[in-house]
């Protein structure tokens, strides 16, 4: 058995994790796996990391280049993050001839192609099960597991942070603000907290999920995306007395003429498993033609999760070096399926309106919806505000790009303050 040399990039949160999981099970590790991994090199542009992990000052620098460069190191891990010089690193460490296992999904959702291409000229393995859903595996399942399957939707809880702010919402009545400010005292948010409550960190999760999962390249770029900022109490309150909640949903499925990704808030049956998923947890949901469906939970983020994913590819490529074999399923993306426009969407529409109390409202809106084909399903009226009142409409199925022309015609009304909130409506 020959010892795998290991160069771990980036000592934070998850580097921190890889580097205490292979010191407490690297004797197991060859038991249980048959390799024997060893961390050699360490680079992280902040030098206070390598004392407080304890690392010995031979193998520390500042430098990434360093790790590139040497020889005995087999496998780079990359956790810098980003598509700067992450990107120059994994392309680096590749041409160089050394295996990368990342986390890094911004990389694979953006630069994917240009990676995988890059392994597969240079012979060797290029791993990212931890990109998506942190310590789920859910990339290994698709790309083997259930590979006997045609997948026909996957949908995710792909991001901690909002679903705990969600989750806080819906149960104990806090508004937007209040739960951010509780999750990034708890350290389940960032100080800038955009990528996650934008939807940013969940669309270049599922670019990757549905690449995968479709065997066609789908990028960042494509995946149309809404944030939860605009939500309130009372959206949370009205789905639930009408039998839903409302979650951060990533979409792809297989439609007519391509594949339909996004990632928006979305309103789905109480009863599904999904809404069952609270607080920081993910849950990606998959649908097969054989296999049926099936659910993959688990905590998505943080410091031992993530690294159990890194550390678990890590071990992948040993057994490869040491066969002297590749990855047994690299790049899978054959297909050439357009993403859909969002506009062809449909699906139904939770709306909440801001009126004048006036008569005739309702008459009006009704008149708008009905010319652009929008059936209405039914309408609450229970807030009488100061300045008006309060309608809530939900629609029977339409299109996206009908629903959208009804209202700009609809919120230009006299009678009408403003479109509070839309909400698309998804019957999983």
């Amino acid at each position: 058995m020959r010892t795998v040399r290991v160069g771990l990039i980036g000592l934070g949160t998850v580097g921190s994790g890889v580097v205490d999981i292979l010191r407490r099970h690297r004797a197991d590790f060859v038991t249980r796996a048959g390799v024997d991994i060893e961390l050699t090199r360490f680079a992280d542009r902040n030098e206070a990391r390598f004392k407080e992990l304890g690392l010995p000052a031979e193998a520390c620098t500042t430098d990434a280049a360093d790790v590139l460069g040497d020889p005995d190191v087999d496998v780079v891990i990359e956790l810098i993050g980003g598509t700067g010089i992450a990107r120059d690193v994994v392309l680096g460490a590749l041409s160089a001839g050394k295996s990368v296992v990342t986390a890094n999904k911004a990389l694979m959702a953006t630069h994917g192609r240009e990676v995988m291409d890059a392994a597969d000229t240079h012979g060797v393995d290029i791993l990212f099960e931890a990109a998506v859903g942190g310590g789920i595996p859910i990339i290994g399942p698709l790309k083997h597991s259930l590979v006997s399957n045609e997948i026909t939707a996957v949908y995710g809880i792909v991001n901690g942070t909002t679903n705990y702010m969600l989750t806080r919402m819906a149960e104990d009545g806090l508004d937007y603000d209040a739960a951010l400010a509780e999750a990034q005292e708890r350290g389940f948010a960032e100080a800038d907290p955009t990528a996650d409550v934008d939807g940013l960190d969940a669309a270049a999760k599922i670019a990757i999920l549905s690449s995968i999962a479709f065997n066609s390249r789908v990028t960042f770029a494509q995946v149309p995306v809404e944030g939860i900022r605009s939500l309130s109490p009372e959206d949370i309150s009205y789905a639930a007395e009408m039998g839903y909640t409302i979650k951060l949903i990533a979409i792809a499925r297989r439609a007519e003429g391509g594949i339909d990704v996004r990632v928006h808030p979305t309103m789905i049956r109480e009863e599904h498993p999904l809404a069952k998923v609270s607080g920081v947890y993910n849950a990606i949901y998959v649908v097969g033609d054989s296999v049926g469906e099936t659910m993959f939970f688990g905590e998505g983020a943080g410091s031992l999760p993530a690294a159990s994913a890194v550390v678990g590819d890590v071990i992948e490529v040993a057994r490869h070096i040491q066969r002297g074999c590749l990855a047994l399923v690299g790049c899978t993306c054959h297909e050439e399926l357009a993403v859909r426009d969002l506009g062809e969407l449909e699906t139904e529409y939770y709306v909440r309106l801001l009126v004048r109390d006036e008569p005739g409202v309702l008459a009006a809106v009704a008149s708008i919806f009905g010319e652009h084909g929008v059936s209405i399903a039914s309408v609450i009226q229970k807030r009488a505000l100061v300045a008006g009142a309060e309608i809530v409409y939900a629609t029977h199925r339409a299109s996206e790009r009908a629903v959208r022309e009804a209202l700009a015609e609809i919120d230009s009304l006299a009678v009408v303050d403003v479109v509070e909130s839309v909400i698309r409506v998804e019957e999983l």
